[in-house]
C-alpha cells in the first residue's frame, strides 16, 4: 500500500470515528431530555422516603 493510500485510509477512519462520536453524543443528549417514566419516579420517591432523604 502506498503512503498516500495509508494517509487516506487513516483520514477516513478518523472521519468515521468523529461521525460515531457525534451520533453517540446526540443520542445521549436526546436521552437526557426524556422524562423518566412515572413508575420509575414513584419508585425513586419511595426509596428516598425509606432511606430518609
Amino acid at each position: 500500500m502506498q503512503e498516500q493510500d495509508r494517509k487516506e485510509k487513516k483520514r477516513s477512519q478518523g472521519d468515521l470515528r468523529a461521525q460515531i462520536d457525534d451520533n453517540l453524543r446526540r443520542v445521549y443528549q436526546e436521552a437526557l431530555q426524556e422524562e423518566l417514566p412515572e413508575r420509575l419516579t414513584q419508585l425513586l420517591e419511595e426509596l428516598r422516603r425509606k432511606t430518609g432523604q
